[in-house]
């Protein structure tokens, strides 16, 4: 598809690159992104990726639209053909059901295939953060095999706790805080998914792929104590180095 520049207000463009949820979609943003990283256009102050558009903002005082919007197409044409290599995994830990994944039993009735089989099916494969939205570091991620069939709820919860991890279809979020939702919550995490107290308060990037890694509710107290004390670290590495 022809990339397509649509006016949102008089400060910012949103950067049209597809009209479907998928990596190769996803990765001409984040192509986009970073090119603007490392080469900005003086003027843009800000670029907001989401699954298939890149929201830049930018001082009409420096840079008009016309400009701008010609610079941008000048970029794209620059990443025709490249490809966004490898990426960073990130090992989450999860505790699945009981009162931190009440819905698991429900899910796995929905996929007709034991609680064990469904955790096998959720923490098996690799997801791909596509974007972060609805709160800061709520990360949303996918897998590509073996989706499940279940969608979101017919009811949603006005409030859920943070650190839980929803999910549907071949999607999983990360919730960092308590908020508003209408998935199926399967577990939750020990780790803290949006920190303010540190530089970067993210725990999952847009471009970075998660590996769920179930742990006991045990291990799940034990790891919730080393992060309090700043003493635990997350498993990070290259894709396919595993």
């Amino acid at each position: 598809m022809e990339a397509k520049f649509l006016i949102s207000g008089d400060t910012a463009v949103s950067v049209q690159l597809g009209n479907e949820i998928s990596l190769e979609v996803n990765q001409k943003v984040r192509g986009l992104l970073l090119n603007l990283t490392e080469n900005p256009i003086e003027g843009i102050t800000e670029m907001v990726p989401t699954y298939a558009s890149l929201m830049v903002h930018y001082k009409p005082q420096i840079i008009r639209f016309g400009e701008l919007k010609k610079e941008l197409h000048n970029r794209l044409k620059s990443l025709e053909g490249v490809k966004e290599q490898g990426g960073t995994v990130k090992e989450i830990p999860i505790c699945y059901g009981g009162e931190l994944g009440p819905d698991l039993e429900d899910c796995a009735r929905f996929e007709d295939v034991s609680v064990n089989e469904f955790i096998r099916m959720h923490s098996e494969h690799e997801y791909y953060t596509y974007m972060l939205g609805f709160a800061p570091g709520h990360a949303y991620a996918a897998r590509f095999k073996e989706p499940f069939h279940f969608k979101r709820r017919e009811s949603p919860r006005v409030k859920i706790a943070g650190q839980s991890i929803v999910a549907q279809l071949n999607l999983s979020n990360l919730i960092p805080f308590p908020q508003p939702c209408g998935w199926n919550i399967v577990g939750g995490t020990p780790l803290v998914i949006c920190d303010y107290t540190k530089e970067d308060p993210f725990l999952v990037h847009a471009g970075e792929w998660i590996r769920y890694m179930p742990v006991s509710k045990r291990e799940y107290d034990k790891i919730k104590e080393d992060v309090r004390k700043g003493t635990y670290r997350v498993r990070t590495y290259k894709k396919g180095e595993r």
